[in-house]
């Protein structure tokens, strides 16, 4: 039963310093076979799904109840495809699934993967605030998942990336994220285990960037997939929340696995 410990077994609060979100466009069918059992695409238009890739400098994350001065301060980035799960008693729910994380801090990685299913790796991290610019580079082994990207934060009235398939700013803050649940499958017992997201002054706003590496999307299954940026938000100064994770059993056949 240790796979147990894994599904964020108690409520953990966090201070969000600095949240840039940048979505991605890619076809439905890239992103189904990378679903797990009882989660369905969240989709938009003509079968679009999306990936948002999530870049969050964070203060004093740590169980709640415990002392701000105790909680630790890291960066991550998170790579979440959008989906829903309906559950076994007829709830909809929305939410993300994990695909990998990035973090700064090992002991954020050793701990992460010990209590949740969030897939965390150890990468080197930059993050600066230079003149209202937000420049962020991470370089992971084997540039698995490298990332340099230049935010604009100084106009208020930024429009969405050329060639968007969304037609307003409102369109786009439904594939922003994060939404209100973050989901993962746990094969062992045939289950979904679904984390709550709890935030106040969530007030994202369009930004421009310059994405000049992307390497997670050089890689199988997308690689000949053209990922499309099709909305960048920003925002700062936002306490969150994570609820202890529930998992919801599947009511439909276990998969098998072939050998």
């Amino acid at each position: 039963m240790w796979y147990a410990l894994r599904r964020h077994p108690f409520p953990v609060r966090a201070h969000f310093e600095h949240c840039l979100v940048l979505t991605y466009a890619l076809p439905g069918d890239v992103l189904r076979p990378l679903l797990p059992p009882g989660l369905e695409l969240d989709t938009w238009g003509e079968g679009l799904g999306f990936v948002a890739v999530a870049l969050v400098q964070t203060r004093a994350l740590r169980p709640v109840g415990v002392p701000h001065v105790l909680g630790q301060d890291f960066f991550l980035s998170g790579y979440r495809i959008f989906t829903r799960f309906a559950t076994p008693d007829g709830h909809h729910l929305r939410g993300l699934r994990i695909l990998r994380s990035d973090t700064n801090r090992r002991r954020m990685a050793v701990a992460g993967n010990l209590l949740t299913h969030y897939n965390y790796r150890l990468a080197d991290v930059s993050l600066r605030l230079i003149d209202q610019r937000m420049e962020v580079s991470i370089r992971t082994p084997n540039r698995e998942a490298d990332l340099d990207v230049v935010a604009d934060l100084a106009d208020d009235s930024q429009p969405l990336p050329t060639g968007s398939c969304f037609a307003n700013e409102r369109d786009a803050r439904r594939f922003a994220g994060p939404l209100p649940y973050t989901f993962d499958y746990e094969p062992q017992s045939h289950s979904i285990i679904a984390i709550q997201g709890r935030r106040r002054e969530w007030h994202p706003r369009l930004v421009n960037v310059d994405v000049r590496q992307i390497t997670f999307f050089d890689h199988p299954p997308f690689a000949d997939s053209r990922p499309r940026l099709v909305s960048a938000f920003y925002l700062a100064d936002v306490p969150y929340r994570w609820d202890r994770g529930i998992r919801y059993v599947l009511n439909t056949p276990k998969p098998t696995i072939s050998r």
